[in-house]
């Protein structure tokens, strides 16, 4: 039955979209500009997922519009084989910033493409075809890509490609083997891959993972696991990717989440964060693993594969980045909502737990703290009353979890913003419970 609640123009747009989401959001949105997206009826809402997790350094940054504005005249798009300087200048920029090891770069549009790159290397590289992967994780909608994620997209869709294989995720909230809780020791990583060498048919291509795990409800890889991961996996003949889609360029404190643990993996898939609200992806690897790939061929041909004018807006995300030290900010600005956060947990008893690290955090709503029962529809709620009072927050509804925050507000927020949201989200939760 419809809802006479529902806006006119939602009833419009129904007519004409394809529903690719459990539902739209009640609000028609106009513009938006750094922390803000402003309704068509003046309506400004402080933004707290950084759009799709992308913007960021705010929405519409003056100098990536100033940077557009200039390329007026420049080539915007060209044929595969055409390259271009801000191609180039991108990839020798972003080659700068990592260590040896991640020498060589390819600039796509979407994480799925970044991802499906990655993927296709390393099969052409270690001639197999079995790709590991987290539990609750999202490396894009791609059919590679798609492989390998195991949140909620999977059913309904036919078979996957065959060889991947699922690892449960280190969730210590709630411990995928029922040994931990609240701390890992790495138990799950040694079940899971002994259940992947007793699935495996001997043809190990990569295993492909995220720092913290977004889609899950913000997981966060405990300390010690990636380099333990990296080595179990390298053992077997699988190389690492590591899908740094929402946690790279900053967002966690350093550049890249990998930085921490001082691992570096064979190929780094970089997207959402790169082009600061435009579509702009990139993945980098090794000069021994392009050299392989180059010799045998490997093709990765799109309509929209280095194309000028993402590079553009890449160009001018780095330069933001690094002038107003947003990376610092981000270390800095998230110790602060954090605190804030558990503040908040100290009075609301849904608050079953706070995590994350960085400007990417994660709240988990509970039914009771002690039991950890889910309570996904009070989750919810408070998410729709935040946007009724003026906070966009995302949170995760996935079978078998409870409703999570995911809270990356643009590393440009300002400690005011953070305070505001803090207020909004403290009122949604004392109005729902």
């Amino acid at each position: 039955m419809e809802n006479n609640n529902t806006p006119a123009w939602l009833r419009e747009a129904e007519e004409v979209l394809i529903r690719y989401c459990k539902e739209f959001s009640p609000v028609l949105i106009d513009r938006a500009a750094g922390s803000y997206i402003y309704t068509q009826d003046g309506k400004a809402i402080l933004d707290f997922t950084s759009g799709q997790m992308c913007a960021i350094i705010g929405h519409n940054h003056p100098r990536v519009q100033a940077a557009l504005a200039s390329s007026h005249d420049k080539a915007w798009h060209l044929l595969s084989t055409l390259l271009s300087e801000p191609v180039i200048r991108l990839c020798q920029e972003l080659v700068a910033l990592l260590p040896e090891g991640l020498d060589k770069a390819i600039l796509v549009n979407t994480g799925s493409e970044s991802n499906e790159v990655a993927l296709r290397m390393a099969k052409l590289y270690t001639n197999g075809h079995e790709v590991l992967g987290f539990i609750g994780s999202w490396h894009g909608m791609t059919a590679g890509a798609q492989g390998s994620t195991y949140s909620h997209t999977r059913q309904g869709y036919g078979p996957v490609g065959p060889g991947n294989l699922a690892l449960p995720a280190p969730y210590a909230y709630r411990c995928p083997v029922r040994h931990c809780q609240g701390t890992c020791d790495h138990t799950c990583l040694e079940v899971g891959m002994d259940l992947a060498d007793r699935q495996s048919v001997g043809a190990p291509a990569a295993v492909m993972i995220e720092p913290i795990l977004s889609a899950a409800g913000i997981v966060d890889l405990p300390p010690g696991y990636l380099a333990k991961l990296k080595a179990m996996s390298a053992e077997r003949g699988y190389l690492m990717i590591l899908d740094e889609a929402q946690t790279g360029m900053g967002r966690l404190g350093d550049w890249f989440g990998f930085e921490q643990e001082g691992v570096t993996p064979d190929f780094l898939t970089l997207s959402k964060t790169l082009g600061g609200g435009l579509p702009l992806a990139a993945t980098l690897t090794s000069r021994e693993i392009e050299q392989v790939c180059f010799e045998r061929g490997f093709l990765y041909i799109t309509s929209h594969v280095s194309d000028p004018l993402p590079a553009i807006a890449g160009l001018a995300v780095l330069d933001i980045i690094r002038e107003q030290k947003l990376v610092v900010q981000a270390a800095e600005k998230g110790n602060y909502l954090k605190a804030g956060l558990q503040k908040l947990q100290e009075v609301h008893a849904c608050m079953g737990d706070v995590r994350g690290r960085g400007l990417l955090l994660g709240v988990e709503i509970v039914k009771d703290r002690h039991t950890r029962e889910p309570a996904p529809e009070l989750g919810w709620a408070i998410s729709k009353r935040c946007l009724e009072l003026g906070l966009n927050m995302n949170i995760v509804r996935l079978p078998g979890m409870s409703g999570v925050f995911r809270i990356a507000p643009p590393l440009t927020v300002s400690y005011e913003e953070l305070d505001l949201g803090l207020s909004i989200l403290d009122q949604a939760i004392r109005e729902q419970q």
